[in-house]
């Protein structure tokens, strides 16, 4: 939930988006709840998480004005420009090539539209903006992906998505100085490669200090269920270890003591000893 004083800190901006799928939407949703008015624009065929996840993508449109427009045909095409006349910012996902033949180039855009702004979200980072790509293959070729099994949400798409938004802000404070729009890209890829930046650098491989090392975070077995203990900082993990009746933390003390409750009784004792530890969700 946001509240009262975030969504009221974009009143008055104005946002068009183009983009389909997550990324784009996601990062809309995430400018509407900072009280930026936006317009969604889709094509005849629609927005292909309608028919992947209709819930979903009613969620990620609520609060929107959502417009059906063939920009392939003069008439709607000049029913974006109207909108794009209006607009602070506007929100691609598209190859670059694509809007090019749409008359959607940067250049001709901001030739046409000189104080509007726009976050274009590709794969890639220039020059390989127009390789195609999606979430499963960024993180698959960033090092993210375990042998055989699917990731288990869209990391990519939605840190792709929060990005976008704070490229917007900056673009926007941009504009407010100078007076003149601009435009940058925001590449899927290079927030996978960050999110992979904790394993590359070995922080989060299996053994290391936060992939399962340290006993004062990591995961355990309970009588029923998993507990998730992060208690990482001093006062933290002596504490846990004060109202365990340890005299140090070890794994094997660890995994002793959590087998004598369920998961859920862990997470409510952490929760009375303001303790970081919950019951891991499946």
């Amino acid at each position: 939930m946001t509240d009262s004083a975030t969504t009221a800190l974009l009143k008055g901006v104005r946002v068009v988006s183009l983009a389909p799928n997550l990324p784009g939407p996601a990062a809309a949703a995430r400018l509407v709840e900072l009280g930026a008015a936006v317009t969604k624009v889709e094509p005849p065929a629609g927005d292909p998480m309608a028919e992947f996840n209709p819930v979903w993508y009613d969620e990620l449109r609520r609060g929107q004005t959502c417009l059906t427009l063939d920009l392939k045909e003069p008439d709607d095409s000049e029913a974006l420009h109207r909108h794009l006349a209006e607009a602070d910012l506007l929100i691609t996902s598209s190859r670059p090539a694509a809007l090019a033949r749409l008359g959607l180039d940067w250049p001709s855009l901001h030739a046409r539209h000189p104080r509007l702004c726009q976050v274009a979200i590709v794969g890639y980072a220039p020059p390989d903006d127009n390789r195609p790509g999606h979430d499963l293959t960024y993180l698959a070729e960033a090092g993210l992906v375990d042998e055989g099994r699917m990731p288990p949400t869209l990391f990519v798409d939605l840190a792709g998505a929060e990005r976008a938004v704070s490229t917007a802000l900056a673009l926007l404070l941009a504009r407010n100085r100078s007076g003149e729009g601009s435009m940058a890209t925001v590449a899927l890829f290079d927030a996978a490669r960050a999110l992979a930046a904790p394993r590359r650098h070995g922080t989060t491989m299996p053994g290391a200090l936060l992939g399962g090392g340290l006993p004062q975070y990591a995961l355990y077995p309970a009588r029923t269920g998993t507990v998730a203990v992060g208690c990482l900082e001093p006062h933290f993990s002596a504490r846990l270890a004060a109202e365990l009746g340890l005299e140090r933390l070890s794994h094997e003390a660890l995994r002793t003591v959590f087998r004598e409750r369920d998961a859920t009784e862990w997470e409510d004792w952490a929760a009375a000893r303001d303790l970081p530890l919950v019951a891991v969700r499946r």
